[in-house]
């Protein structure tokens, strides 16, 4: 069965990007150092390889707006992946007419959703943005939530869950320790 998953790098103190969208770090990638080891000896191992594997595994992507734009629409698909963006105003051009995998979904993130399960079949969403992912665990359509906290203090910028309509209880599924972060998944309870 598919479940919709919001896998993302965070900061110790909440921050998933700085206050200008970058990641943190003079390169502006200190959050996502941790998937790309600095080894450049051949291919991923050990966590980062699993990590990689699970999203080669997707079978669709539901990604916020704000999200999508910053990211061009990942060139009109995620790895070959269709993507599903929420949202209350049409697609500008390039989403409109040169993505034939994006669509936007203006009925609800449930309905988003539901269309990106759909797409995905027995496999997994990958759920990306934080606002989409906050409206999302307010509807009850996220499945899972999988966490990379980075042992890094941003001091600020943009926070993952800066509004949630309520307490929401999560099950922890698994951990994975390394030196570049922890990576934590979790099962949201309903």
């Amino acid at each position: 069965m598919s479940a919709s998953v919001l896998d993302m790098s965070m900061s110790l103190d909440g921050y998933i990007a700085d206050p200008h969208d970058f990641l943190g770090g003079d390169d502006g990638e200190r959050l996502h150092k941790w998937a790309d080891p600095e080894d450049e000896s051949g291919p991923s191992s050990g966590p980062a390889a699993q990590f990689q594997e699970e999203w080669n595994a997707a079978g669709a992507v539901l990604a916020g707006r704000r999200t999508a734009e910053l990211m061009d629409h990942w060139g009109g698909d995620h790895g070959g992946l269709p993507i599903f963006v929420p949202s209350h105003c049409p697609p500008g051009p390039a989403a409109r007419w040169g993505y034939p995998l994006v669509t936007y979904v203006t009925d609800g993130i449930e309905s988003a959703m539901a269309q990106a399960k759909a797409a995905a079949g027995d496999r997994d969403v990958q759920v990306r943005g934080a606002y989409t992912a906050q409206r999302a665990l307010e509807a009850g359509v996220l499945d899972e939530v999988q966490i990379h906290q980075i042992p890094v203090l941003l001091g600020e910028g943009r926070r993952l869950f800066d509004v949630l309509p309520s307490q929401i209880e999560l099950e922890i599924i698994r951990v994975i320790d390394t030196p570049e972060a922890t990576h934590i998944r979790y099962r949201v309870r309903r």
